[in-house]
């Protein structure tokens, strides 16, 4: 099978909403993997990227320059100096050595390293500044700017307006030394990098941090709280998407690049709050996709921080990497690629108008999509809906669990007469199902 940068350079599509390499359709299947570089060796890393190759993934975000955690007796791998040009001398080869051994092992297996240059509380602390930022960006471009398997992803975590002229100049720069290279950013939690950066021709996909919490955690007292000029969507990432598409303005691809990870407290703080299941994992990947995503980043509290490497224990990871890259949800966003490109998603778009009733608030939502000759729907608690299309015709349908990807055939219906859909029952486990129709 061909690796995709041997399809054709990345880019986006005509839409402007999707991405494609040359003329065949990408959907990004991303994991965050930010600490990968730091933590893990070369041999290491190959059987974590080894496993998520084989899971359907083809975006790996990892960041190149880290901040030390505090209280982490260990810190990074990184020269620990004020000034990161430190981090690009000498005394730091071997590391710039160590990811470049990685990026070989992604390339080999077909992955795309999404690389964020820092991690956004490096510039925070003031370690990179509008002085330095240029040359230590020119020298992370020409050092790995020629590989076919880069993506650059700004940011890390912090919102746009802090430090907007250093991500002005490094946007700037990037797309200046790696012009085929597409690059986004990571933003602050439940913000969208739209906030601050729609009128940068340098940004090339839209990212939003859909984050941790519940419907009912507006504030926390906590340092990610939302700033007051921010909208609150709670748990509906999926409306990140649509605010994106009814923006004025030049149309980019966008993406939830951090939702609620696996197995992380709901919250993200507190260890006795309940954690985040795999089932929630899907909900997010289905609505955000549904709604018109190019595709969606996964994510596990032991993975991005490579819980069990000696380190530090944040967020109340439990399980070690090496359990936990065998975690159920991670498995389980395959099945949502793999129908996306089945159905032909890049000439379809969200079409929640075709629901006559069922499409109800927060969980009780049932979202739909559709192309010329195929409707994707997704319910969340497995209620029955009603539907009514315009010129599709009679459709065969299948319902499909979003858990194994498995598919049970129900016949022919014609929803341009109406119809209502009645899910089946899961004995064990949430009870979510995906309709799939197609034109006969």
């Amino acid at each position: 099978m061909k690796k995709p940068w041997e399809l054709g350079l990345l880019h986006t599509d005509e839409s402007g909403r999707y991405l494609k390499n040359g003329d065949t359709p990408f959907f990004w299947l991303g994991d965050t993997a930010w600490d990968l570089l730091q933590r893990l060796s070369p041999d290491e890393a190959r059987i974590y990227l080894k496993n998520r190759a084989d899971k359907g993934f083809n975006v790996i975000q990892a960041v190149l320059t880290n901040a030390r955690r505090e209280g982490d007796a260990l810190g990074c791998l990184q020269v620990e100096e004020e000034d990161i040009l430190q981090n690009i001398g000498p005394r730091n080869e071997p590391y710039w050595q160590q990811v470049e051994k990685i990026t070989d092992i992604a390339e080999e297996l077909g992955l795309y390293m999404g690389f964020l240059p820092i991690w956004g509380k490096v510039a925070r602390r003031g370690n990179i500044t509008e002085k330095n930022v240029e040359t230590y960006t020119r020298y992370i471009a020409r050092r790995f700017g020629k590989r076919p398997n880069i993506i650059w992803i700004m940011g890390g975590d912090i919102r746009g307006n802090e430090c907007l002229e250093l991500w002005q100049i490094m946007g700037k720069t990037l797309k200046e030394e790696t012009p085929d290279k597409m690059i986004a950013y990571h933003p602050f939690g439940r913000t969208c990098s739209s906030y601050w950066f729609s009128e940068s021709d340098w940004l090339d996909i839209h990212m939003f941090q859909s984050g941790h919490r519940r419907y009912d955690q507006i504030d926390l007292k906590s340092w990610d709280d939302k700033d007051g000029n921010e909208p609150w969507y709670g748990e509906d990432n999926w409306r990140y998407v649509e605010a994106e598409y009814r923006r004025p303005g030049r149309i980019r691809p966008v993406l939830d690049g951090e939702p609620s990870y696996e197995q992380i407290p709901q919250g993200l703080h507190d260890p006795k709050e309940p954690y985040w299941q795999e089932h929630h994992v899907r909900r997010y990947a289905w609505w955000s996709v549904l709604a018109g995503s190019c595709g969606h980043t996964y994510g596990d509290n032991s993975i991005f921080q490579f819980y069990g490497t000696g380190h530090i224990q944040e967020f109340g990871a439990i399980d070690c990497w090496q359990k936990a890259i065998h975690h159920t949800g991670s498995g389980q966003i395959q099945y949502l690629k793999n129908l996306m490109l089945e159905i032909g998603y890049q000439k379809g778009a969200s079409c929640q108008e075709i629901l006559l009733s069922g499409s109800g608030e927060r969980e009780a939502r049932v979202s739909a999509f559709g192309t010329d000759s195929a409707i994707v729907l997704y319910s969340y608690q497995g209620t029955p809906f009603c539907i009514h299309t315009k010129g599709r015709g009679p459709m065969e349908g299948w319902w499909m669990d979003p858990a194994t990807g498995a598919r049970s055939y129900f016949g022919t219906v014609n929803p341009d007469e109406g119809v209502q859909l009645v899910p089946p029952t899961k004995k064990v486990g949430q009870n979510d199902w995906v309709c799939l129709l197609k034109k006969i």
